[in-house]
């Protein structure tokens, strides 16, 4: 075989590649676009959207607690400590008394009353903390913002507040 001699063209070949090329393509497009979907639509890198999607599913956790008056359950996601009754010396910081006063619906210090719904409608990372802007009831003012820390898995207030648009 010489240098100019080409082997024969294979019409078969090229079109499995070029399926197969196009199929990995595709299915990388509907991986990504699914987990964006998934993850809350974040504007962020992707590989941030795992947060966003514990965040949200943490969030909703807890609030769904929260709805259902069910405070002791709230206070161990709040915590990540799902056994927090057999240890409540190390949650010295935020006692479950003190979450009682914020969270109960009967409470004075409770800026919301009882909460029927809850709408995560901002999400964004800052530093290593995912901020979130709730809406409470459907009330578009006073909404409430919670932070969320990837590392320890806990909630607590935001000192910062998002812009949720007017």
């Amino acid at each position: 075989m010489t240098l100019l001699d080409a082997p024969k063209y294979d019409a078969a070949r090229a079109r499995r590649n070029s399926t197969i090329l196009y199929s990995g393509i595709g299915l990388f497009l509907v991986v990504l676009v699914g987990g964006w979907i998934v993850s809350g639509l974040p504007v962020d890198w992707p590989w941030h959207w795992y947060t966003h999607f514990r965040a949200r599913m943490t969030t909703n956790a807890f609030l769904g607690a929260i709805e259902k008056s069910d405070l002791e359950k709230a206070y161990g996601i709040w915590m990540h400590d799902p056994d927090w009754k057999s240890h409540p010396q190390t949650h010295a910081t935020y006692p479950f008394e003190r979450f009682e006063q914020d969270w109960s619906p009967t409470s004075a210090a409770n800026d919301y009353g009882p909460i029927k719904s809850h709408k995560i409608v901002a999400a964004r990372l800052s530093g290593n903390v995912l901020l979130m802007g709730i809406r409470i009831n459907g009330l578009k003012s006073n909404a409430l913002f919670l932070n969320y820390e990837p590392k320890s898995k806990q909630l607590g207030f935001s000192p910062v507040e998002l812009y949720l648009g007017p």
